[in-house]
């Protein structure tokens, strides 16, 4: 292992929530995405895991988003950033409002990381590890003002289909964490996984799914790499919009 990545090496001793709804997995570093990694993660990153470069936190263990961007501003959490075209491109075209990318693969921070120097972006940061933990321990209640989900792994195998992280528990944790008219946003290109979506977010009792369905995609959410070869190939992109309206059952 690089020199780069060995720093954001997971303990395997650490516990885990019972089930991943991420797969793990390491590439090697370029030298450029070695150097970006060494030189701006210290400004721009934390650690979900390591009490080494812990996230910045008040004395509730609440995420400190002021002294993370600086500023207070509403704030978006990206969970799954991948190689971060997208996070950023919405952040520079959003500089009223701060994001958050949390990730798991290293050469993804990395390639995030020359994406926020390279456009000389002040409203976004970096999470390394797990974003249900992230939630679940320091984000506060009602704190976001959306959740971006794309293109998520889908877990195409049946007896995989527990860890996807659109399910009824773990959107139950999303929405906790929304404000009142918060979005949760998610897309996919896999057709099964998207119609769980919509069902899903359908019946969560504070959440109203945007046109009653699939959304056409929004002019904010930008096509990347990714998303082009999948289009290309003939795989359809769907979107699902839910927004938190309060509960509807008394």
């Amino acid at each position: 292992m690089d020199a780069a990545s060995q720093r954001f090496r997971q303990d395997p001793t650490r516990p885990h929530a019972p089930l991943r709804t991420f797969h793990p997995r390491r590439s090697p570093l370029g030298a450029a995405a070695a150097e970006a990694l060494e030189s701006l993660w210290p400004r721009w990153g934390f650690s979900v895991h390591d009490p080494a470069d812990p996230p910045p936190l008040d004395t509730d263990g609440v995420l400190d988003t002021r002294a993370l961007f600086g500023r207070t501003a509403p704030l978006v959490l990206e969970i799954g950033s991948g190689m971060g075209e997208a996070v950023t491109a919405m952040a520079a075209a959003d500089p009223a409002r701060d994001y958050l990318a949390v990730e798991a693969h290293v050469p993804g921070l990395a390639s995030t990381l020359q994406h926020i120097r390279d456009r000389r972006l002040g409203n976004v940061r970096l999470a390394h590890g797990d974003a249900l933990e992230l939630l679940r321990q320091h984000v506060a209640e009602g704190s976001l003002d959306a959740v971006h989900v794309f293109f998520p792994d889908p877990w195409p195998k049946t007896r995989h289909h527990k860890r996807r992280i659109i399910a009824p528990e773990r959107v139950a944790l999303l929405v906790s964490r929304l404000r009142p008219g918060g979005v949760l946003h998610c897309a996919t290109d896999w057709a099964p996984y998207a119609e769980q979506m919509l069902e899903v977010l359908r019946a969560h009792p504070e959440l109203s799914v945007d046109h009653d369905g699939f959304s056409p995609r929004p002019p904010h959410r930008p096509l990347t790499k990714f998303e082009r070869r999948g289009l290309e190939l003939g795989h359809p992109v769907a979107d699902v919009v839910a927004r938190r309206v309060g509960r509807t059952d008394g």
